[in-house]
């Protein structure tokens, strides 16, 4: 996709809604950054049924489970939404803090993201996004493979995530933070191409 005309820089979330629907881009720091084409089978089933689970341990609390696309805005100081130009779509996300959840977007960090990786976007989202989520206070952040089979969580402590865990997508695995919510990995793997047949 080209980057829409605009009239200044770094851009902002004004500009941002003003590009044509049907393309997907994310924001960070006033550079655009085009999304990858529409998500794979694959990727979606994975998405759905990761989504499915937090949605369903989640039932009748106060933490919502959201999945793109939805604009997440991340604003450094007071900036009112129009001036942001930090708005990213992570695929999975849960948030706690009600006052943070609009009628179009989320405005500041949620509580837990997950990335769901393809090659295109492997990079961005193991270091670009990575330490934006880390600068804006997300709690925990995991990183799923799908062709690895492995998944990379980040939990803040002190205001930083220092060194990853990293997990087979495999057994049962709870995030740190929501200790309730328990992940049956088999139910999704069952969901996804045999990764032998998958190419290198």
């Amino acid at each position: 996709m080209a980057i829409p005309q605009v009239a200044q820089a770094p851009l902002t979330y004004a500009d941002y809604r003003q590009w044509p629907e049907g393309e997907r881009w994310e924001l960070i720091n006033g550079e655009a950054y085009a999304m990858s084409p529409a998500p794979s089978i694959s990727h979606q089933r994975l998405v759905l049924e990761l989504a499915r689970q937090i949605a369903d341990a989640l039932d009748g609390a106060p933490c919502q489970a959201l999945i793109a696309p939805l604009d997440v805005l991340l604003p450094t100081l007071s900036e009112t939404d129009e001036q942001v130009n930090t708005i990213v779509q992570p695929d999975i996300l849960v948030v706690c803090d009600p006052a943070k959840i609009g009628d179009s977007h989320i405005r500041g960090a949620p509580d837990w993201i997950i990335e769901v990786l393809s090659p295109r976007t492997a990079r961005h989202d193991h270091l670009t996004k990575r330490a934006l989520y880390e600068r804006a206070g997300v709690r925990e952040y995991w990183l799923v493979h799908p062709v690895d089979r492995v998944i990379t969580l980040y939990t803040l402590q002190d205001g930083q995530y220092g060194r990853p865990s990293i997990v087979d997508m495999a057994g049962e695995l709870s995030p740190a933070i929501f200790p309730e919510i328990l992940i049956r990995w088999q139910r999704i793997v069952d969901k996804l191409p045999d990764s032998s047949l998958l190419p290198s």
